[in-house]
């Protein structure tokens, strides 16, 4: 079960929606936090078992993420699991679903990370509230990600 999720309609095709969350390349687009991500190991694009890097910031803080595509279904789905080093950290999906007049579109979180991370995450990254911080940043995502997708579907 997910901890946070937040839903956002969207006027474009769940296959076009997809084709750009999928492009993880432009998720600096739309985040707040992750600033840019490029595929690694001779990946080009979603897949399962597919890796990328994310490099993120939030205020002064830097740092960057491995994540694996867990799901990579078309218009229907996509999630990839975030680890730093070998500790897990989280599980993030995208799921499309048509509405006619085009898609909803559901992002989930799901905290990953082992208790003594989560216990130092709050002095290590600033962020007493995870969730929130989290709902907070995945509301402007779908929000920027709405704009980019209308905007090229007219």
């Amino acid at each position: 079960m997910a901890d946070v999720e937040v839903v956002e309609e969207i006027a474009a095709p769940p296959l076009a929606v997809y084709g750009l969350v999928s492009d993880v390349t432009r998720m600096g687009e739309w985040s707040p936090e992750t600033k840019s991500c490029r595929w690694l190991e001779g990946a080009s694009g979603p897949a399962v078992g597919a890796r990328f890097r994310g490099a993120n910031r939030d205020r002064w803080r830097r740092w960057s993420t491995t994540c694996t595509v867990v799901e990579a279904e078309p218009g229907k789905r996509f999630s990839f699991d975030v680890d730093y080093g070998r500790v897990p950290v989280s599980h993030w999906s995208y799921e499309f679903e048509d509405t006619g007049a085009g898609c909803k579109v559901i992002e989930t979180w799901s905290d990953r990370r082992p208790g003594w991370m989560a216990r130092l995450s709050p002095v290590v990254m600033g962020v007493s509230d995870r969730a929130g911080h989290n709902r907070a940043g995945m509301q402007a995502t779908l929000a920027a990600l709405r704009e980019k997708a209308e905007h090229t579907a007219e």
